[in-house]
């Protein structure tokens, strides 16, 4: 079994590679939100084991961010400290499958690891976004206009998700900036590059554009009758 692990404390990622990989898992690492979903767009998993303290980026952001924008439905499993109800509808709501309260039993780790995996990628739905031309499956990750696959960046197809679900308002540059790099923002040509990137494979090709810059603002989506 294949599982990704989200966690920031280097012991409790050793105690896990020591118990489970003897038993014949396959353990990847990330120590921060941001990591963790770079792993997620590169490999797929079986079950992903998720802290809710996280550097940055916290859990219930990686965990919305993955069952949104990424559309995966991995098994995952919430690791926390925070033992409330509250905390546990919280991270439910957001797309959680199953939630341990540190400190845990490894061999109580194992047996829901087993049992998520069992169960299959999560239920929640991947509802297809649609908006004049456009159509988005986070199930596949794929874009198309007018029935004619996008060729896109992991980034690109994140940044149109984000513009597809506001359409036809606008989306800021801040707002923009927030959804694909949350606290750990790069450089200010950063946006510029990708959102030029994403007009070159959503415009170019055809007719009519659809990606509309607000000077000084930030960008909104037009249906190609309104180009």
């Amino acid at each position: 079994m294949r599982v990704l692990v989200i966690e920031d404390n280097p012991d409790i990622v050793a105690n896990m590679h020591d118990f489970l990989e003897p038993l014949g898992y396959e353990l990847d690492a990330a120590r921060t939100g941001k990591a963790g979903l770079g792993f997620l767009r590169d490999y797929p998993y079986d079950v992903i084991v998720l802290d809710l303290m996280l550097p940055g980026m916290d859990g219930l952001d990686v965990c919305r961010e993955l069952r949104t924008s990424l559309g995966v439905r991995t098994p995952l499993l919430i690791l926390t400290a925070r033992d409330t109800v509250p905390d546990k509808v919280a991270g439910f709501e957001a797309g959680a499958d199953d939630y341990l309260v540190k400190p845990f039993s490894l061999a109580e780790l194992d047996a829901r690891l087993k049992a998520l995996s069992r169960r299959g990628p999560s239920l929640t739905a991947q509802t297809v976004l649609r908006f004049g031309e456009l159509e988005l499956d986070p199930s596949t990750h794929e874009a198309r206009r007018a029935g004619q696959l996008l060729r896109l960046t992991p980034t690109c197809y994140q940044l149109l998700c984000v513009l597809v679900r506001a359409a036809p308002q606008l989306v800021t540059r801040e707002q923009l900036e927030h959804e694909i790099w949350r606290d750990d923002r790069p450089d200010s040509d950063a946006l510029r590059t990708h959102i030029h990137a994403l007009r070159h494979v959503l415009d170019k090709p055809f007719g009519t554009p659809m990606l509309r810059t607000i000077p000084g603002v930030g960008f909104r989506l037009v249906a190609s009758d309104e180009a």
